[in-house]
């Protein structure tokens, strides 16, 4: 504790360090908003491949922990980076939600997530061409909110 109030004292680090964990989130976010971008124009483009892309989540306990490991990633990125981002109440609420459905499929049996993707799917990739035009949008957004950072 500092002598003089009832804070902390403050790490000469701590500036450093937070401006490197600021870095990196923005660098994931804007990868998120890159992935998206790429899945919608491959969704429009090449609607079969995109289709067997989909298809392989969960396929295994491998891929299950690796796509539970980038959706952890991905959350904290965006909860870290959205105070920073335009739109930032609904960014932080999307890393949050992110966050939280992946603590619940870590609590499941990686099968449970393998038998719901192929059952959810097939489903949701008959309509493949509405999937690519969202995708493309909302990697857009998250462009544009992460490259036009609230002042302050």
């Amino acid at each position: 504790m500092d002598n003089h109030s009832s804070r902390p004292a403050e790490c000469k680090l701590y500036p450093a360090g937070r401006l490197m964990l600021e870095a990196i989130s923005l660098i994931i976010v804007v990868t998120a908003g890159l992935y998206l971008a790429a899945l919608g124009a491959a969704a429009l483009l090449m609607p079969n491949k995109a289709i067997r892309f989909l298809n392989g989540f969960a396929s295994s306990a491998r891929l299950h922990y690796f796509e539970l490991t980038l959706r952890l990633i991905t959350g904290f990125a965006f909860v870290t980076n959205a105070p920073r981002m335009q739109c930032s109440v609904a960014f932080g609420v999307f890393g949050w939600v992110l966050l939280a459905t992946t603590m619940c499929l870590l609590a499941l049996p990686w099968r449970w997530h393998s038998q719901f993707a192929q059952y959810a799917v097939p489903k949701a990739t008959q309509y493949i061409t509405m999937i690519g035009i969202c995708s493309l949008v909302l990697g857009g957004i998250i462009w544009v909110a992460a490259a036009l950072p609230i002042a302050g």
